[in-house]
Order: C-alpha cells, then sequence, then structure tokens
C-alpha cells in the first residue's frame, strides 16, 4: 500500500487533535489490536526524534472498529518544539506484527504571539 500524503499545521503553545480514519474500499479498517506509532524530525535523515506520539505514551488513541485514529499533544507539547517545519511518518502494526505506513508529510509550526 501506498502511504497517503497528508501536512499538519500545527499552532506552537495551542492543544493539538487530529483524528484520521483509515479505510480500505470505504469502509473502515478494525483496528482492535493495532498499536500506532509517529515520530516527526526536522528531515527524514535527522537522527534526532522531535515529537514521538505512539500508543503506548497515549498520544495515539485507536478507535477499534471505527478505524479512527487520534493523535494528541498538550499546549506544552507545541510549544516546546523549536524547529519551524518537520517531517514526519506514521504507521499502524498489526497483532501479526505487519507494519503499515498509513500517511506521511510535514508539520509546519506557527508561533504563539500570546504568551
Amino acid at each position: 500500500m501506498q502511504p497517503g500524503s497528508l501536512d499538519f499545521l500545527m499552532p506552537k503553545g495551542s492543544t493539538f487533535s487530529r483524528t484520521l480514519t483509515w479505510k480500505v474500499s470505504g469502509s473502515p479498517v478494525n483496528l482492535t489490536d493495532y498499536t500506532a506509532r509517529m515520530q516527526a524530525r526536522t528531515s527524514h535523515i535527522s537522527g534526532t526524534v522531535v515529537l514521538d506520539l505512539t500508543t503506548a505514551n497515549s498520544k495515539i488513541a485507536l478507535g477499534g472498529a471505527a478505524g479512527t485514529i487520534t493523535l494528541s499533544l498538550s499546549a506544552a507539547d507545541t510549544a516546546a518544539i523549536t524547529a519551524q517545519s518537520l517531517s514526519y511518518d506514521l504507521e499502524l502494526v498489526s497483532a501479526g506484527g505487519v507494519v503499515t505506513r498509513l500517511v506521511e508529510g510535514q508539520i509546519v509550526l506557527t508561533p504563539e504571539v500570546t504568551r
């Protein structure tokens, strides 16, 4: 499967939450027994992880039979990012260990004025 392309605009210092739905032929994929992971870096070749979202650290929540994937960052998380843009990808891992890169793209951070 070819990953989708999806860019995000992320206001620094604000709570960030986005919900995606994985569908195949118009029907949601049942994500029961899946885990998810997403990393963002200043470039795809950088060794430094700027954002690390997983189901294990509760920054990604999966919606079971509804096929939803909710990404969540606190205002403190987004305020701590010093980069202006990041490259990311989001992977889902089945109970059998099959890894699917669902989406990839750029995160553009906008600066906070009110502090």
